[in-house]
């Protein structure tokens, strides 16, 4: 049996007393990248009364969780998910929406439901909205990052999930700030160094439609304008051999497109490549190796944004401009778990994103009046703000 630390505990608490409560109002706990959240979702599954759903994005995190919960030596618990082959229900049962959505009469017995990434709950329609109202039951969401990007005739926002109009959650019931793990030694100190290539003009990048992101076309552009990707090999070769000389434990590059990552891959040596296109087994043949430390550097296209536990990884290279705050915090999440084997994390960004969102741990949840929650940083509001 695993030993909470305090903020789990109290974040389990608060879930068990809100599943108990008389509400019928969904709520959310906001727990920061690295604070070990698959444990918290464990203990509470454990302690609730009658059946309990916990839905995963994704096949890795419901590993993850399924696994942590089975560490505590709970026997009844199992999977339905098609990704797993496996089909069971189980008094805790850990599934992922795409699979329980066309059997939705199997879970009308369920009493409680965990969703885990609840940011990606669409409250207008989508799968999670069909299957809550189907199934009636109290549901609690955990995340990270809680907000939506919004668009409508007057722009683009991230909109608090707690404010969205419809909304599937109604309140806040726990929360801890990034700034509080840190001082508490429970994320890693992180180190930023912006290093724009020479003539990088950020003004070249052009909006999508929607507003919240920079399109496919203008980034080409003005990576090829620059050569960016030379630009990227030379940083990353550096990373590879700091003044310090003190060797990274392993290099992870986020880029945009295939051009650059497959461009690093081919020039570095000890460089492998990942993408939404290469077979699982040799996904994950290359991130055993980049564990063990036989390869040096991974870049990757599109995946390992969450779902990628490596504790001891203390390098990000964010080489891809973006304008999703949830992006740049879950990538930047990935040097942020503490390890023994790392001091500090590095996160070097070539695409001014720490000019746009700030530092990560300058993040913070703020409720200037009754549940209006928003994000911050350094006093700018982040949430519920026109882009």
């Amino acid at each position: 049996m695993y030993q909470l630390r305090p903020y789990q505990q109290e974040a389990v608490d608060a879930a068990v007393r809100f599943f108990q409560s008389k509400t019928e109002m969904n709520a959310i706990e906001v727990l920061p990248t690295g604070s070990g959240k698959s444990l918290v979702i464990a203990d509470i599954a454990n302690r609730l009364e009658g059946n309990t759903l916990v839905f995963q994005p994704s096949k890795e995190i419901l590993q993850q969780n399924f696994d942590k919960l089975c560490s505590y030596g709970v026997l009844d618990c199992d999977i339905y998910s098609a990704s797993f082959n496996r089909k069971r229900i189980s008094r805790i049962t850990f599934a992922t929406i795409g699979s329980a959505i066309n059997h939705i009469d199997e879970f009308k017995h369920f009493n409680n439901i965990i969703i885990d990434e609840c940011h990606k709950v669409n409250a207008n329609a989508g799968q999670y909205e069909e299957f809550i109202r189907k199934v009636q039951c109290k549901v609690l969401g955990l995340t990270a990052t809680p907000y939506r990007l919004s668009t409508s005739s007057w722009g683009a926002m991230l909109k608090f999930i707690t404010r969205t109009r419809p909304r599937i959650f109604s309140k806040v019931i726990y929360q801890v700030q990034i700034q509080t793990l840190l001082r508490m030694g429970y994320l890693a100190e992180l180190e930023y160094y912006y290093t724009p290539a020479p003539l990088y003009d950020e003004s070249n990048l052009k909006d999508n439609s929607t507003g919240a992101e920079y399109t496919d076309k203008s980034i080409l552009e003005e990576y090829q304008r620059i050569d960016f990707y030379s630009w990227l090999v030379c940083i990353v070769k550096r990373v590879m051999q700091p003044k310090s000389g003190q060797k990274r434990n392993g290099i992870l590059v986020f880029t945009r497109f295939l051009k650059e990552a497959e461009r690093l891959a081919n020039e570095i040596e000890g460089c492998a490549m990942v993408s939404g296109d290469t077979p699982k087994n040799e996904r994950e043949r290359i991130l055993k190796a980049f564990k063990a430390g036989d390869l040096k550097v991974v870049v990757n296209v599109g995946v390992l944004t969450t779902g990628f536990d490596y504790p001891e990884l203390d390098t990000v290279v964010m080489a891809r401009p973006t304008k999703s705050l949830a992006l740049w915090y879950q990538i930047v999440g990935r040097a942020i778990r503490p390890s023994p084997k790392k001091e500090t994390g590095w996160v070097v960004d070539l695409c001014g994103n720490l000019n746009r969102f700030g530092k990560v741990q300058d993040l913070v949840l703020v409720e200037p009046k009754p549940n209006m929650w928003q994000v911050q940083s350094n006093g700018r509001q982040l949430t519920n703000t026109l882009f």
